[in-house]
C-alpha cells in the first residue's frame, strides 16, 4: 500500500510523515507544498480554493492514503484527498476542525481531543531499533576516540520562539567542556540546517581544541543517525521537538539545553518527557540515569491501520 505525504518542505515534517508511513508498513512518496508568493502572507485556512494557490500536486493512481502535516499541509492535503476520493490522516494540530480529517495524530502538548484524534507523547519519526543497530555498526569507530562514554550533542537553531546565536553557542560550548571533564566523557556535536553559521564557528573554535569534533555532512556522510546510535548520553537544544523525540527513542539518557525564549507548547512537551523520566535539563554535574526507549509512533501506526482498515 502507498501513502503520499503532503507538507511544506521542512526536514522535521518530512520525518514525521515518513515515520508514520514506515511504521505502518506503507510505501510512501513526498509531495512538497510550494506556496505562490502572494498567498504565503496568509494562513492557509483562510485561502479560498486552496489548490489554486500552490504548485500542482499530482497523485499516482496506486495511492491508498494521504498523510498531511502542519497547518498548511493539512489544508492542502485535505483538498487533494477530497479531489482524489482518498482517506486523509493529519499529523499535528491542523488549526481547523479535526472533523475534516479521517484521523488526526496530535501530541499531548497540542491540547486537542476528539473521537478521531490519536495522541502521541513524542513527535512521529522514522528512527527504529534496526536503523540504530545499522548506524552503530557504521559509525561507532568513526565517532568514538577511545573507551570513554560518548556524549552526542544535537544543535537546532533560532525558530521565532527561541534564539541561538554566538553568545548562546559560547555558553553551551563551555558547559559541554565542563560536562565531559566532570564525567570523563568524550563528545561530538552536529548542527542542524537551522543553526546560525556564526554559532557553528563558535562551537568549532571553542570545542575542537578540547578534542570535541563538530561534524557536518549530508547523505551517507550525515553523522546524525550514528550519533543517536552510538551515544551513551544525548544533549539536545530545547527548540527542536523532532530531535528530542528521536533522541528519546534511543537507549541513552537525554539532556535538554535551555535557550533564551519561550514556547508553552514545547514546555508542555518537555514536561511530559520529564514526567516519564526520559529527559532532564542540562547540568554539567548530571550523572547518567537508567532509561528505556520512548516511542509512541509504532502504536499510533498500528491504530491508524486498524481504524482505516488499511
Amino acid at each position: 500500500m502507498k501513502a503520499i505525504i503532503i507538507a511544506e518542505d521542512f526536514a522535521g515534517m518530512r520525518a514525521q510523515g515518513a515515520g508514520l508511513a514506515e511504521k505502518a508498513g506503507l510505501h510512501w512518496e513526498f509531495r512538497p507544498v510550494r506556496i505562490h508568493p502572494f498567498w504565503s502572507r496568509f494562513p492557509a485556512r483562510y485561502w479560498p480554493a486552496p489548490l489554486l494557490h500552490v504548485d500542482p500536486i499530482e497523485i499516482p493512481p496506486d495511492t491508498d492514503l494521504i498523510i498531511c502535516i502542519g497547518g498548511t499541509g493539512g489544508v492542502i492535503g485535505r483538498a487533494v484527498a477530497r479531489r482524489e476520493g482518498l482517506p486523509v490522516v493529519q499529523i499535528q494540530n491542523p488549526r481547523i476542525s479535526v472533523r475534516k480529517f479521517d484521523l488526526v495524530v496530535a501530541n499531548t502538548h497540542d491540547g486537542i481531543a476528539g473521537q478521531n484524534v490519536l495522541i502521541s507523547r513524542n513527535a512521529l519519526h522514522p528512527v527504529t531499533p534496526q536503523k540504530l543497530i545499522q548506524a552503530r555498526c557504521e559509525w561507532n569507530g568513526r565517532l568514538k576516540q577511545d573507551g570513554r562514554p560518548l556524549l552526542s550533542v544535537l544543535i537546532g537553531g533560532a525558530n521565532g520562539r527561541f534564539s541561538l546565536g554566538e553568545a548562546e553557542a559560547h555558553l553551551m560550548a563551555q558547559e559541554i567542556i565542563a560536562f565531559t571533564m566532570r564525567n570523563t566523557m568524550q563528545a561530538v556535536l552536529t548542527p542542524s540546517r537551522r543553526t546560525d553559521p556564526k554559532a557553528v564557528a563558535v562551537f568549532q573554535e571553542t570545542l575542537e581544541p578540547h578534542g570535541i569534533a563538530v561534524l557536518t555532512g549530508s547523505g551517507d556522510e550525515n553523522p546524525y543517525m550514528g550519533m543517536l546510535a552510538c551515544a551513551d548520553m544525548i544533549a539536545v537544544t530545547t527548540d527542536s521537538v523532532s530531535m528530542i523525540s528521536e533522541a528519546v527513542a534511543t537507549s541513552a539518557p537525554v539532556l535538554i539545553f535551555p535557550l533564551p525564549g519561550r514556547s508553552g507548547r514545547i514546555s508542555r512537551f518537555v514536561k511530559t518527557l520529564e514526567d516519564a523520566g526520559r529527559v532532564k535539563w542540562f547540568n554539567p554535574s548530571q550523572p547518567v540515569w537508567p532509561v528505556e526507549p520512548l516511542d509512541d509512533t509504532p502504536s499510533v501506526a498500528r491504530e491508524m491501520r486498524r481504524r482505516l482498515k488499511l
